[in-house]
């Protein structure tokens, strides 16, 4: 798994699991708690994610809305589109084409 971007915009590639979870959590704390307006996480080139990748992503929206940011996923692999819909997340995050 790799992140790369800054406070505003984030590019998550790879595979978002158990193994890169705590990198993956401390990236987006550092960059919600770094500015302001829309966090936009970029997920078009994330291969696959677990629960425990999943559960980063929900931390990161809550740290997100506790800081008076909106996190916004954007191109959002259709697999993992899908996952969002079947677990009702798509209601609460959001998510761009």
């Amino acid at each position: 798994m790799h992140i790369t971007g800054d406070h505003a915009e984030l590019v998550v590639g790879g595979r978002l699991d158990v193994r890169s979870a705590a990198d993956a959590r401390s990236a987006l704390h550092r960059a919600v708690d770094s500015g302001e307006g829309d966090l936009v996480l970029d997920l078009a080139g994330l291969d696959a994610w677990d629960a425990t990748g999943l559960g980063v992503i929900m931390g990161a929206h809550r740290r997100a809305g506790r800081a008076g940011r909106r996190l916004v996923l954007r191109d959002v692999p259709p697999r993992m589109h899908r996952v969002l819909v079947a677990a009702r997340l798509h209601r609460v995050l959001t998510i761009a084409p």
